[in-house]
């Protein structure tokens, strides 16, 4: 087939490099190209496709916010070459956030939608509804949100993938191919994805069901739909030195001589939690999140135990607290209970 545009207008590959966006603020295809190394601060001599204005739906960048090479290197091969992307790791590691911060920084569109168990076929194709026009009640078809980021240059984020109910996952199966078009048999259409239409994941299984006890509520994942993921990256728990700098970056007011000190404990608790929900000795564990919280918290307190009891520790069962405590004692020299 010639190399003609005018015959693949909805191509899922492009050339940034024959659009001109100069009499328009939007563009519906990417406009730019932004250097990874610039940008995210990552060693990669990449240049990923982007957007020179902001779109509706673009998150808010977060300056302070950390980015982990081997994810953020997977969401931008997600962005650049329309690989389907799924995320997996423990929660409160900063999957979706992830996303979110790359498309930011890219102006690119994001939507995130919630996976639970309430969310039908129906809420994600569309359905009929009663509406008033002209003073009389009429039915018409309301399209969902599917078909409609399909239809437009929206990074679409799926988050708790391995909650959604069996007969929505089937849905979402036809669109994991790069050129998988939607048919809606109620509308005798066929949709086909717009060429920045992007699609992304994030689980805290990796659809073989929960084996930790952690996560009630998913479930195990069709193979055949796991298949056709391109790309499936973990993001457990950062190294020690990952996690301060997080913390130091959401809490800059303890980023003194002090507060660093503090916040190194902090994380070293953490990863005794998490070594002893591993052993067997804790039934939760500290996320990244809940640092966060606990810095913050500490800051409103003006009391670090306190602080640590409200965020973490009256989460756990009391047989456990004797094992907090010994933690508590390695970290910071005092009992906690």
């Amino acid at each position: 087939m010639p190399n003609d545009p005018k015959l693949e207008p909805m191509s899922a590959s492009f050339d940034i490099t024959s659009l001109s966006g100069a009499n328009v603020k939007y563009t519906s295809i990417p406009d730019k190209m932004y250097n990874v190394r610039d940008t995210f601060g990552l060693d990669l001599d990449w240049q990923v496709p982007g957007y020179v204005h902001d779109h509706p739906n673009v998150p808010d960048v977060d300056p302070t916010y950390k980015f982990d090479p081997t994810t953020t290197q997977a969401i931008l091969a997600g962005f650049s070459y329309n690989r389907r992307v799924m995320i997996q790791g423990f929660h409160g590691t900063g999957k979706s956030s992830h996303i979110e911060q790359v498309a930011a920084r890219l102006k690119w569109p994001c939507v995130r939608i919630n996976l639970d168990s309430h969310v039908s076929r129906l809420d994600l194709i569309g359905k009929d509804v009663i509406t008033l026009r002209e003073g009389k009640q009429i039915t018409e078809y309301r399209q969902g949100l599917l078909p409609w980021a399909l239809q437009n240059p929206v990074a679409l984020v799926f988050d708790e993938y391995d909650a959604g109910r069996p007969d929505v996952m089937f849905v979402i199966q036809r669109v994991l191919e790069t050129e998988g078009r939607l048919t809606l048999l109620d509308q005798n259409m066929v949709i086909r994805p717009h060429p920045a239409f992007r699609l992304f994941a994030t689980a805290n299984t990796i659809g073989l069901g929960d084996t930790s006890g952690l996560y009630h509520g998913t479930h195990q994942i069709n193979q055949g739909q796991m298949d056709r993921w391109n790309i499936v990256t973990k993001l457990n728990y950062l190294s020690p030195d990952h996690e301060i700098a997080v913390v130091l970056a959401k809490v800059p007011a303890l980023n003194t001589d002090t507060g660093r000190k503090d916040v190194a404990a902090m994380v070293q608790m953490a990863n005794l939690t998490r070594a002893g929900f591993k052993a067997g000795d804790l039934s939760t564990v500290m996320s990244p999140r809940t640092v966060i919280a606990w810095a913050e918290n500490m800051l409103i307190f003006g009391d670090r135990d306190q602080a640590f009891r409200v965020s973490f520790m009256n989460r756990c069962d009391d047989p456990e607290w004797p094992a907090l405590n010994e933690y508590y004692q390695r970290c910071f020299g005092v009992e906690v209970v």
